[in-house]
């Protein structure tokens, strides 16, 4: 099994959302990160045909997809950044209406519906109005109805978003398990979620792939930029204008700061051990607006 995306691109008037994105998925679970505004819906969308493409295309299994049509779209399961739902609908009801649209027979759908309303810690509430669910449980709804058709390739756009961290290590779990050989596409800007389940990273930046590689193979891109500077605390205002500080932690009277640098930041730093958290911060530093306060005690 294997998509292909050739040459993807999208331009909005002289904007140009998405550069000429092109890869090659086979099963497994694929990361998609960066920030926001880094053209990962843009990409996202038009992978599931939903977005017509400026110019590019995507085949599964040598087929275009946009030929393929309806044939595409049952083997698709696809959940996007602005989940819409029907508020006076129960859980249920909403997963059999879904169930409908994505032509699932009655029986099967029900059993489905049970099934992933079980899996997604929704079962308690199945008889519930989703305008009396948190953010949370929307968010597990959403999923639940983008596995409805047992998909063979799931996109999902900021899935964890609202999810609390037990939520987060759930739905994680369920992803892993659910993969097998399927191939999974979700974008995130949680460098953890990615980093606990993805067996490929993408990492987008202006609408293009800035570098791509296994997490073991990013986190290594980061090896050498990645330092420990231990600074009296009334220094820190004046590092945090002119480094990227991925960590701060305070040791009695003085302050460790974690910087990432291609050259050494000062000569009292020593070089310490990557994470993947670190090459996304190489390559998306944080704005010192961004910064206020982030460092009081």
């Amino acid at each position: 099994m294997e998509l292909l995306i050739d040459r993807l691109t999208k331009h909005y008037g002289t904007k140009i959302a998405v550069d000429c994105v092109s890869a090659n998925l086979s099963p497994g679970v694929y990361g998609l990160l960066g920030e926001n505004g880094a053209g990962k819906t843009t990409l996202m969308r038009m992978i599931c045909s939903v977005l017509e493409a400026t110019s590019g295309e995507v085949f599964f299994d040598g087929h275009n997809v946009i030929d393929m049509g309806a044939d595409y779209r049952n083997i698709l399961g696809y959940l996007p950044q602005e989940f819409g739902y029907y508020p006076d609908y129960t859980a249920m009801e909403f997963l059999r209406y879904m169930s409908v649209l994505k032509g699932i027979p009655r029986k099967k759908a029900v059993n489905r519906s049970e099934e992933l309303l079980e899996v997604t810690g929704l079962k308690h509430v199945a008889s519930k109005k989703i305008k009396t669910f948190s953010g949370g449980m929307k968010q597990r709804l959403g999923i639940a109805q983008a596995l409805l058709n047992h998909p063979k390739i799931l996109i999902l756009d900021e899935p964890t978003a609202g999810l609390d961290p037990k939520e987060r290590v759930r739905f994680r779990n369920l992803l892993a398990d659910y993969a097998g050989d399927k191939i999974v596409l979700l974008s995130t800007h949680i460098v953890s979620d990615i980093e606990a389940i993805a067996d490929h990273v993408f990492v987008m930046k202006k609408g293009g792939f800035v570098t791509q590689g296994t997490v073991s193979e990013l986190v290594e891109q980061a090896e050498g930029k990645v330092w420990e500077l231990e600074i009296a605390p009334k220094e820190v205002h004046k590092w945090e204008k002119k480094a990227t500080i991925s960590n701060l932690r305070h040791e009695g009277e003085r302050v460790v700061l974690r910087i990432v640098a291609d050259e050494k930041p000062s000569p009292q730093a020593v070089s310490c051990r990557a994470a993947l958290e670190d090459l996304y911060l190489y390559h998306f530093p944080m704005k010192e607006e961004n910064l206020e306060g982030r460092f009081l005690r």
